[in-house]
């Protein structure tokens, strides 16, 4: 007696021996998602007036660029003034010509710094915040131990965050269909990580111990504020269970620059919430009105 053939989404589907694009294949970014790089279309990238010249978006990723120049800023680094300008991924803004020109892989965030001759070309977020902690001599300890904790951390949030924007995320959220295994899959792997950093915060106040650092900024918009905000997904992985990472959370989120570089690059929340592009300390003072 043969077994049961799996209940395959869509009933039926066996996998090509060669993959091939589909015409129409659903999804919130079904229409911009192709299978190769490069611009599609011809628009330079606008430049202000400060040093740093940033291009990107308020989701998690982009948050913690604009947390890390507020933070920077907050504690008294002028050079870090920053021009902060919209690219909507939502339509594609991603591909123009100037933005791939920066960032090859056409993903926000991209920065150039305009205090060298030619400007410096950084994507990535990991390695934007990298280089402007040491840029400025902050938020990225010297102490070599405290370094290798901080750097630990960071690359740790690189290297899990797909695991929950672009498998939890997409399967929970995006998705065109609900699909138990792939949204169980990566419910338990975004449960792990969150008991990853509960078990690591009941010992420490910060990720790298008992400084603020570049790790927590990088943490702080993903877990769990992606899961709270962009995937609205907190009731179903329980988050409120993670009591020292809600302690850390709460912490993080209460700093002021925090609150500030959150809102930047944000289209969308309610009104007073978002900060479309930044140009100037002031911009956040037109909120209040």
């Amino acid at each position: 007696m043969h077994a049961s053939p799996l209940p395959n989404q869509p009933a039926g589907y066996v996998p090509d021996a060669v993959w091939s694009p589909k015409s129409n294949h659903g999804g919130q970014f079904a229409a911009l998602n192709r299978p190769e790089s490069g611009a599609r279309f011809e628009r330079p990238l606008p430049v202000g007036r400060h040093p740093l010249q940033l291009y990107s978006q308020g989701t998690p990723n982009g948050q913690k660029i604009t947390i890390l120049l507020e933070e920077l800023l907050a504690a008294g680094h002028d050079g870090a003034e920053y021009d902060a300008w919209l690219i909507d991924i939502f339509q594609g803004e991603q591909f123009g010509s100037g933005f791939v020109e920066v960032n090859p892989n056409s993903k926000i965030p991209a920065l150039v710094d305009q205090s060298a001759t030619p400007g410096i070309r950084l994507f990535e977020s990991g390695s934007i915040m990298v280089y402007l902690a040491e840029r400025f001599g902050a938020f990225l300890p010297i102490e070599p131990r405290a370094r290798a904790q901080t750097l630990n951390w960071l690359m740790w949030q690189m290297g899990a965050a797909p695991f929950v924007g672009g498998g939890l995320g997409h399967f929970y959220a995006y998705a065109p269909m609900k699909i138990e295994y792939a949204i169980d899959r990566y419910a338990m792997e975004t449960k792990r990580q969150l008991h990853v950093l509960d078990t690591h915060l009941a010992r420490h106040e910060f990720l790298a111990g008992d400084q603020y650092t570049i790790a927590d900024m990088a943490v702080w918009p993903w877990y769990p504020g992606s899961l709270y905000g962009v995937y609205n997904a907190h009731a179903f992985l329980q988050v409120e269970q993670y009591t020292h990472l809600l302690r850390w959370y709460t912490a993080v989120g209460a700093r002021p620059a925090v609150d500030r570089g959150r809102r930047v690059n944000r289209s969308n929340g309610a009104p007073g919430q978002f900060l479309r592009e930044r140009h100037d300390a002031s911009d956040f003072d037109a909120l209040q009105r």
